[in-house]
């Protein structure tokens, strides 16, 4: 990207849709605006409502070019859900060149010949991600342009996706105005943020706690290896502290995230805090260790659960650089010693390193922009589409969406 550059991403969670711009200083990328709104018309990290959805990402998009004072127009879009699978997939060709060098367009064919295989119509390929290349037999290759060979071979994932649910997210943020750019697998972007490169290689369980649904992805070997979705997260424990404290949902998510504890054990019984109890005028006075004794059972339960989850993976005991989990509930005080306990595992809390978005929540959203820097994309400067949004060419934007994450890998 060149320096001045700007690039938007839009994360749409079912608790908050985010839009956050950054923009290129030739090699790195500063967020200089971040944009918010509550995420109505999202269940368990769905669209179930079209409108409310369409209006909670105009929302966003409003309060991050105010913030910045310029126009957006088109954005990359994270995508992710329970309709996710990854299928393997193999290919082979041989070798084109006279001379038996391989080269971009042997790594093209054998690509598009792990694409070969049977899929029910409701599911669509988004992209094929090699794993390893094997040239006349060498395995372990990562990178086979430049070699000799006769015959050349891809293990590799498909990355396959609902219809119907990647067209309802395409479909809601055109209505709001905005040009899908790309779509992101958000897996595949928090890691490069949230992951360092030995713990992808050695093997790492990335867990985002979102409101809705706990996202849990595995990497081994540098590459994605596994996803799946939980469909419980911090909303469940916003529940909860509703029916134990009686009082509204809106009461008890401030409750949550002004004086929140994971851990009984280090909740403090001298910070107190009020809320409105339901049916009545009346407050009730409540201490922090109150509220933790209604956060951490449900925190253990999606604790819990993702070592199941893990564990169903087969990644059990294979998992050297333990857990990273992200999302606005793991801000909670004692939120990552009490996943540490419960998985019997080393824990990290993964933080955006960037001015200003300094939460575990921000994690996807400005992870979209450092895996667009990193493969090299090149944007439009917002400046330049003030009046009209980009014409779509080449295919479309799965086409677009194809292409990009093959020059990634």
């Amino acid at each position: 990207m060149a320096k001045g550059d700007y690039i938007v991403s839009l994360d749409i969670g079912t608790s908050k849709v985010r839009a956050i711009i950054g923009e290129s200083n030739g090699t790195s990328m500063n967020v200089i605006g971040v944009g918010s709104a509550n995420g109505e018309g999202i269940r368990h990290g769905a669209i179930v409502d079209i409108d409310l959805t369409v209006e909670s990402i105009r929302e966003a998009v409003d309060h991050a070019e105010r913030m910045v004072g310029i126009h957006i127009a088109a954005a990359y879009v994270g995508v992710s859900g329970n309709h996710i699978q990854l299928q393997s997939s193999h290919g082979v060709v041989a070798v084109s060149s006279p001379d038996r060098e391989i080269g971009d367009e042997d790594i093209e064919r054998v690509l598009q010949q792990a694409r070969v295989i049977a899929l029910p119509p409701e599911r669509e390929i988004i992209d094929v991600v090699a794993k390893e290349y094997v040239v006349d037999g060498l395995r372990g290759i990562v990178d086979p342009r430049g070699m000799l060979g006769v015959r050349l071979e891809v293990d590799a994932y498909l990355i396959t996706g609902s219809r119907t649910a990647i067209h309802n997210v395409v479909r809601c943020v055109e209505r709001a105005g905005i040009e899908v750019a790309n779509l992101v697998l958000l897996p595949l972007a928090a890691s490069h943020m949230a992951l360092t490169s030995d713990e992808r290689k050695l093997g790492v369980a990335l867990v985002d706690v979102g409101a809705g649904a706990t996202s849990v992805s595995v990497f081994t070997n540098g590459v994605l290896s596994g996803t799946s979705i939980i469909p419980m997260g911090g909303d469940y424990v916003t529940h909860d502290i509703a029916i134990g404290l009686r009082t509204q949902t809106i009461a008890a998510e401030q409750a949550k995230l002004q004086h929140g504890c994971a851990m009984v054990e280090v909740a403090s019984e001298h910070e107190h805090f009020r809320v409105p109890r339901m049916g009545s005028n009346q407050e009730t006075e409540y201490s922090q260790y109150d509220l933790a004794t209604i956060i951490e059972p449900r925190m253990q339960e999606i604790f819990a659960l993702v070592r199941k989850e893990i564990d169903k993976m087969g990644y059990g005991q294979e998992l050297p650089g333990g857990y990273v989990f992200h999302g606005g509930v793991m801000a909670m005080q004692g939120a990552g010693r009490l996943a540490s306990e419960e998985l019997g595992a080393p824990v990290r809390v993964a933080v955006p390193e960037f001015l200003g978005v300094r939460d575990p929540s921000f994690i996807n959203g400005v992870g979209i922009l450092s895996y667009a820097v990193r493969a090299h994309l090149r944007s439009q400067p917002v400046e330049s589409v003030l009046s009209s949004r980009p014409t779509r060419t080449g295919g479309g934007w799965m086409a677009r969406l194809r292409d990009w994450w093959r020059d990634f890998v």
